[in-house]
């Protein structure tokens, strides 16, 4: 049984509610609403419907965070989700599942790093006595410039976030409570400037239209509803990471409360949710927002224009924010790579724990090889990854819909510590809220439609699974 195999596992159990609450809100709330905030505005057609989208976007995803709930509680192992679609679908869809959402996971390690290193090089570097950061470039891929000393300083970052979760859980739930307080230390000083120089009417009118912003971008939306569609259907990339709590649920505390547990996911998602109504109210009160967008990273510019020690704290929390995904990233990826090692979908090397630290060592080892490769890739690399990680991460999200469903059924008497919230109505939201998000991304024509390369990612990714499967899925799965 999997709930014995959690038992047996080796792994520390030392995580609380806090920890899982910040290895949550960490995974989602990165650097995106300080270089993105402007894209967003001029998205929707004003700071107006992008907070009315990123508020609908919070509360369609929370049955979602409510079934992860109800499973992890009941469940409480390493990549459930796997155990979970393999209880109710067989074999191949629980690998599925888990493969997508290793897609989902794992390439957001590098692209964090990749996030540091742009920072550096774009914000860091214009400082006179900082110009040395790009004095020696060292090649250009895909028409992105790669510098010396942003790489290696991106690469220590990189090892700090390894070395933190080699040490074990505890460890890297320390890094990510850190690191929540550096983002909210970051929303509190966006709120504080808006107060103190901005005005309610600069986000006025409701809903406006505007050409030629930074990057060349304009609005395309018509209408205050349009905008907000526009929004819509973007704001579950930037909810990406509440799933990484159940992930790591074999780690909870002997005398954790299940119950409670249940409702993390769902306050870490309303949590964030919070965080960017915030903020996009905040920096688009600043100056009026039609100004506040025609500049690269506005932010960033009109904080360097109002106050420069300003300037200087947000853009090292703006630095530090990509350490929150990376670590809660690789954590999840790991206890993934754990879960399919455990069931002989991987290698068997990949279900060993470090009898020190409780970690799996082979899974650490790959994730840290991908993590530290992803300096040397530059700013452009890995932008098709961006769709493709979020379509296996709804996919994985939708499949847990659909697992909650089904074991409430196949097994009515399976300990329910939590329940979601409407019973099985409150099921199906989630369900069709993943199917929705789907459609979205797959139908042509959708505004989030995936891009041919990244369909032959997704569909290359998947193939690649599928040889691992037919190799070593033959072996016998770890009792």
């Amino acid at each position: 049984m999997a709930e014995q195999e959690a038992s047996a596992g080796g792994m520390k159990k030392e995580l609380t509610l806090f920890n899982f609450f910040t290895i949550g809100f960490g995974a989602i709330i990165g650097t995106g609403w300080v270089l993105l905030v402007g894209d967003w505005m001029v998205l929707g057609g004003g700071p107006i419907p992008a907070m009315i989208a990123f508020a609908l976007g919070s509360i369609l995803l929370v049955p979602i965070g409510m079934v992860f709930g109800e499973l992890t509680a009941a469940i409480p192992i390493s990549g459930g989700i796997i155990e979970y679609v393999e209880r109710t679908y067989g074999r191949k869809m629980g690998f599925i599942t888990g493969w997508m959402l290793l897609l989902g996971n794992a390439p957001l390690c590098p692209w964090e790093a990749i996030a540091i290193s742009k920072l550096l090089t774009t914000r860091f570097a214009k400082f006179e006595i900082l110009s040395w950061l790009t004095s020696v470039k060292l090649y250009t891929i895909l028409g992105a410039d790669v510098y010396l000393w942003p790489t290696v300083i991106a690469l220590g970052f990189a090892v700090l976030v390894i070395f933190m979760n080699l040490k074990g859980a505890g460890a890297a739930a320390k890094l990510s409570s850190f690191l929540t307080k550096a983002l909210l230390t970051g929303m509190v000083l966006a709120m504080v400037i808006s107060f103190m120089t901005g005005s309610p009417s600069n986000a006025m009118p409701v809903f406006s239209q505007v050409a030629d912003a930074a990057g060349g971008t304009s609005t395309s939306a018509t209408s205050l509803m349009s905008g907000i569609v526009a929004v819509l259907v973007m704001t579950p990339f930037f909810y990406a990471g509440f799933d990484t709590i159940p992930q790591q649920a074999e780690e909870a505390s002997e005398n954790i409360d299940w119950k409670k547990f249940g409702l993390i996911p769902a306050l870490a998602l309303l949590a964030s949710g919070a965080f960017y109504l915030i903020c996009i109210y905040s920096f688009g009160t600043i100056i009026d927002w039609h100004e506040f967008v025609m500049a690269p990273v506005p932010a960033l510019a009109v904080l360097e224009r109002i106050n420069l020690f300003f300037y200087i704290a947000m853009l090292i929390i703006a630095t530090l924010g990509p350490l929150g995904p990376m670590n809660s990233f690789f954590g999840a990826s790991t206890r993934l790579m754990l879960a399919l090692g455990r069931k002989g979908m991987l290698p068997a090397d990949f279900a060993v724990l470090d009898e020190g630290s409780g970690v799996p060592k082979k899974a650490v080892a790959v994730m840290g090889v991908l993590t530290l490769v992803g300096p040397f890739l530059g700013n452009n690399m890995l932008v098709p990854l961006t769709n493709v990680a979020a379509l296996g991460f709804v996919f994985a999200c939708t499949m847990a819909g659909f697992a909650c469903m089904k074991l409430r059924k196949t097994e009515p008497d399976l300990p329910r510590p939590y329940k979601v919230n409407g019973g099985m109505f409150g099921i199906y939201c989630a369900m069709g809220a993943g199917l929705l998000i789907i459609g979205l991304m797959v139908v042509p024509f959708s505004p989030a439609a995936l891009k041919p390369i990244e369909w032959a990612l997704t569909l290359g990714w998947l193939a690649i699974g599928f040889v691992i499967l037919a190799v070593f899925g033959k072996q016998k799965a770890t009792a």
